[in-house]
């Protein structure tokens, strides 16, 4: 390797089996985003709105997967699909991956609950709204930046996760799998940085747009504690 080319970022979409890849992590991404925001955001819904025994023990259960060694939850979650009779596939990765990134969901969904005026929703209701429909038009507008935010931040883990998606792929590698396969040959090295540089790049404006929604998320929400507090 020498001089400086973009030779190697043309030859990046000549390569079928990291297109296949590419798309493997994309539809995992995507699901386990959307999958771990809902069950976060129920999560930080109840945590922030409801008090219950064990609340503390159940937000730090809540919490474990961040604490955990992945080779431990992914040997794990390997001999508890093989029992069940799921081997190893995109399904059992996406499986992985909401479980990882629940912690991820429910933190910031928390962050957005909690600065939220509980009387909004009461106004809403007093005025002749469903529960459901104060949901639907008070709440879920006003934390909308943190559900965005989360949804970036769980696809982007989701995206880069290699060791869960190592051991439950199987056949249909995801696309840090994949690259960690193409690194054995030195032939491939150039191709591999490339897309290496391109991910790093996609990883950093993910992670931007995700805090600058959460920003926006903090901004909604306190001004409105403060609205009935007079």
């Amino acid at each position: 390797m020498s001089g400086f080319t973009t030779h190697w970022y043309g030859e990046l979409a000549k390569q079928e089996q990291l297109i296949d890849a590419l798309w493997n992590s994309l539809l995992v991404g995507l699901i386990s985003a959307f999958c771990a925001t809902l069950l976060g955001a129920l999560a930080a819904r109840a945590l922030a709105r409801y008090r219950f025994p064990m609340k503390r023990g159940v937000h730090g259960l809540l919490m474990t997967p961040l604490v955990m060694p992945e080779v431990i939850v992914a040997t794990s979650l390997l001999i508890m699909f093989l029992a069940i009779g799921l081997d190893p596939s995109l399904v059992a990765v996406t499986i992985g991956h909401i479980f990882i990134n629940i912690p991820f969901a429910t933190a910031i969904m928390l962050s957005s609950f909690e600065q939220f005026d509980d009387s909004l929703e009461e106004a809403a209701v007093d005025l002749g709204a469903t529960e459901w429909g104060a949901l639907r038009r008070v709440t879920l507008p006003v934390v909308a930046p943190g559900l965005l935010s989360s949804l970036l931040v769980s696809f982007t883990v989701s995206f880069d996760e290699f060791i869960l998606a190592f051991f439950l792929s199987g056949t249909k590698p995801t696309l840090p799998v994949y690259i960690w396969g193409q690194v054995r040959f030195p032939a491939k090295l150039p191709i591999v940085l490339a897309l290496g540089t391109l991910l790093l790049v996609a990883s950093f404006l993910l992670l931007i747009a995700a805090e600058y929604f959460r920003r926006r998320a903090a901004r909604l929400t306190a001004p409105a504690s403060g609205v009935y507090d007079d």
